[in-house]
């Protein structure tokens, strides 16, 4: 495979940093830059990004958040347990566990919290600031892949929203791998175009959305008739428990359905079904049953089956993001970044819903980044706009609705 092009340490600092997912991440990362696995599954390391200047594997530097204090190297070990990693390997790179777990900082809101939205943002937001000054990072992302909140209601901010407005006032790019409300707040609309950052997202499609976004495109290219499309989902882990609540499960399920609807043109009969079965770990299989008429009418169905390990299919996925949002920055592009719908269920700025499409989208995104000068000047280890630099200016007692992040657009700055 293509190594990537060398470049200062990015950090990428992930929000449920001890969840299994991102275990897998910092475990996946290096074990890769390391050689002792080859890159499945991570896009970004095929031909097409050769020459696109992604940061190398070997730079990425990992910290975050979270509410557990569960040590990684202790995760790792667990997942290893489980089938998810295979053994050995947590042994094998428990200094890279270790170091990332080092930077692991207590999330919130945690039961009894007495501090003010703003002041949790503020928390957050320096938290991160300090992790980039601390590692002398070019910048950071902030992923989000923590597990599935209820549906967002009322004025609120939600924790998936307070950690997306930190990472604005942090000056840092965002990317929502979970279907939580994130930076779909109101209240975050005006920070987030304000900003001058791209961010991306939501929900990481994984299993069976990416399947519907392969098979749906067919029965409209073939002209077949859709006529009910239902699913069910069975899983375990931390996932599963927090898609046990119906009002999380809904949050899920809406991506799931939109893409048979923008693919189709139309909304098929039947639903899709969450059960939490704990046994099944960090394992989910998915069905589905699609009703479709043929020729004349002749009616017919297609059935297929998903077994996969829920982690295993997200970390390469949440490299990849990491890679390309943060190169996004290094060459000055800003807004929702539409072209890495091939990663999503519900993509922001609209975009194909069909999986080719989208990887064409994709490839076309790489090419823009080869051709793209570098817009950080040498030796900014400021976090590409962490508040030093000009790009972006947080201001004490900023709240997440009244311009937590006041920037200055780039073009203005020069």
């Amino acid at each position: 495979m293509p190594a990537s092009v060398s470049s200062p340490r990015v950090g990428v600092w992930l929000i449920g940093a001890r969840g299994s997912v991102a275990t897998t991440v910092v475990t996946g990362c290096a074990a890769v830059a390391a050689g002792l696995r080859p890159p499945t599954g991570l896009v970004t390391e095929t031909p097409a990004f050769a020459d696109s200047g992604l940061p190398a594997l070997s730079s990425l530097v990992f910290g975050g958040h979270d509410t557990d204090d569960c040590p990684l190297p202790k995760r790792a070990e667990a997942l290893a347990a489980g089938g998810v990693l295979p053994p050995g390997l947590p042994s094998a790179v428990t200094a890279e566990l270790a170091a990332a777990d080092r930077e692991i900082r207590p999330g919130g809101p945690v039961p009894g919290e007495t501090r003010s939205e703003d002041e949790l943002i503020a928390a957050f937001a320096a938290d991160i600031q300090e992790f980039v000054r601390r590692r002398g990072l070019t910048r950071a992302v902030v992923v989000n892949v923590a597990s599935t909140e209820p549906v967002s209601t009322g004025a609120a901010l939600p924790p998936s929203s307070l950690y997306a407005a930190a990472a604005l006032r942090a000056g840092c790019p965002y990317v929502d791998f979970t279907p939580s409300t994130g930076l779909h707040h109101p209240a975050l609309a005006a920070s987030a175009t304000a900003s001058g950052l791209p961010y991306a997202g939501r929900d990481g499609k994984t299993g069976q959305t990416l399947l519907r976004a392969v098979l749906a495109p067919m029965f409209v290219q073939r002209a077949l008739t859709v006529r009910a499309w239902s699913g069910t989902n069975l899983l375990g882990g931390g996932d599963g428990a927090a898609l046990a609540d119906p009002a999380a499960a809904a949050a899920k399920n809406a991506g799931k359905e939109r893409v048979l609807t923008d693919t189709l043109g139309m909304s098929p009969e039947g639903e899709v079904h969450v059960d939490d079965v704990p046994a099944l770990g960090d394992w989910k299989t998915a069905w589905d049953h699609v009703a479709f008429d043929g020729f004349l009418g002749t009616r017919m169905i297609l059935q297929t089956i998903w077994q996969g390990c829920d982690s295993s299919l997200a970390a390469p996925l949440v490299l990849d993001l990491a890679r390309l949002t943060a190169r996004a920055h290094e060459v000055g592009l800003s807004g929702p970044l539409t072209e890495l719908g091939f990663y999503f269920k519900d993509p922001v700025g609209g975009g194909p819903a069909a999986l080719g499409e989208q990887y064409e989208a994709l490839v076309g995104f790489a090419r823009r980044l080869a051709t793209r000068r570098t817009d950080a000047a040498p030796g900014d280890t400021t976090g590409g706009g962490a508040g030093t630099d000009g790009r972006s200016v947080a201001r004490p007692g900023d709240g997440p609705g009244e311009g937590a992040v006041r920037a200055e657009r780039r073009g203005e700055e020069r």
